[in-house]
């Protein structure tokens, strides 16, 4: 019988196979080259640069931080993240050619991507070229970065439908020239958890160190990484937010939190400043978080249902599976059509007001209709507005001097 408990995802890394002068996963986060080939984003130099500082900020070991062949803003503005002399390995994409390399080179960086397609109906369709061809310019262009002095991932473009001997080969010719690490390109997004795994181990069990890069076609994109690196994989691509081609890539703020709080990996990230990374990605690219969003989502600390909102009031374990301030949000009480007696209770509380439970149990009732009308939660504000005409019409109620009985005043048992 397995010794698995839910919850407990201790086993998804292997210590003994962590590398003893690091963290057993690094993330190579590539927001400033493919979170920005999202169709229709452009960031400006000026944000380049700052989300560079954020992500060194925030802790990631490598940031990817364009394309220098693309020359003009885009390699100015990668020879000045390197002269920040930030704390990560600054890494540049750059095809299979050796003039793309050469203008890394002059850029400072010292780490260079080497991106070349790994399957059949790239070769014959995209490149035109052979098996053989694709072999022999991996090689030339590993061993000039080699030459170099550079730290060289070679990233194999559509590796998730290229025949599983050939990127093999792949990645041993590479290896041979000194390549230190094969990224495995799910270029689009077709390989599910089970499937990654499979091919993830194999290519670890013949001596290659991978690096994972996902994409979310089929909303996948995260626990396809994650699969790769329960295979073995050290190193993992990410994006801020989830941004890349088509559906995206991915997010850094996923991976890392389910690292951490699903398979107690800890990477060493200050995970408190997500939001604020996320909010300024967001802004730069044009693109809002959406309030459901996964972890920096504002929704994830968001209660209203009555069960659920009493839950966390009695303990936030029971609805939160780590405290918002571990992302940089805050939770928060939302009084709405689905909210509960207690909610209504606490809320007043935090206005300084007492309720009884006859007077929570009322306004309840009227805050439900009010929400109903107004198709959403309720403002702090408009609370107020309902308790203050509950009050008039108590006051409305009241009867005449002499009478033999009264209702209850609220803020009073």
């Amino acid at each position: 019988m397995s010794d698995f408990k839910p919850g407990d995802l201790s086993s998804f890394v292997i210590a003994e196979e962590a590398p003893a002068e690091g963290p057993p996963v690094r993330i190579d986060d590539t927001t400033l080259r493919d979170g920005e080939q999202t169709a229709g984003v452009v960031f400006s130099n000026h944000e380049k640069i700052r989300i560079a500082k954020l992500l060194d900020e925030v802790g990631v070991h490598q940031i990817e931080v364009g394309i220098p062949a693309m020359l003009g803003d885009e390699k100015q503005a990668i020879s000045q993240i390197v002269e920040l002399g930030l704390k990560p390995s600054i890494l540049a994409w750059n095809r299979a050619v050796v003039s793309d390399i050469q203008h890394s080179i002059d850029c400072g960086v010292d780490a260079v991507a080497i991106s070349m397609s790994t399957s059949d109906i790239h070769i014959e369709h995209k490149l035109d070229k052979s098996r053989q061809w694709v072999l022999d310019q991996i090689r030339e262009c590993v061993a000039f970065a080699k030459e170099h002095g550079k730290y060289v991932s070679v990233n194999a473009e559509d590796a998730s439908r290229a025949d599983l001997e050939f990127l093999l080969r792949f990645g041993r010719a590479a290896k041979d020239e000194g390549a230190d690490r094969l990224r495995f390109c799910d270029t689009l997004g077709i390989l599910d958890p089970f499937d990654t795994y499979n091919v993830v181990s194999f290519l670890t069990r013949q001596g290659l160190e991978i690096e994972m890069h996902t994409h979310d076609d089929f909303g996948m994109a995260t626990a396809n990484a994650l699969a790769g690196i329960k295979a073995g994989a050290t190193y993992v691509n990410t994006t801020v937010n989830g941004l890349g081609e088509r559906a995206g890539n991915a997010a850094l703020e996923e991976v890392v939190m389910a690292l951490k709080f699903l398979g107690h990996v800890e990477l060493g990230l200050h995970t408190s400043r997500f939001r604020e990374l996320c909010e300024y990605v967001a802004a730069a690219s044009a693109r809002t978080i959406p309030a459901w969003k996964s972890i920096v989502g504002t929704n994830v600390f968001a209660h209203e249902s009555g069960i659920h909102a009493d839950g966390v009031i009695k303990n936030p374990l029971n609805y939160e599976a780590y405290a918002p301030e571990d992302v940089g949000l805050e939770r928060q009480i939302v009084v709405g059509k689905h909210s509960g007696s207690r909610t209504i209770y606490r809320k007043f509380q935090e206005f300084g007001i007492e309720l009884s439970k006859r007077d929570a149990d009322e306004l309840l009732k009227l805050v439900r209709q009010t929400a109903v009308e107004l198709k959403r939660a309720l403002f702090s504000k408009e609370l107020m507005y309902v308790y203050q005409d509950y009050i008039a019409r108590l006051g409305d109620e009241l009867p005449a001097a002499g009478s033999q009985a009264a209702p209850a005043t609220p803020g009073r048992p």
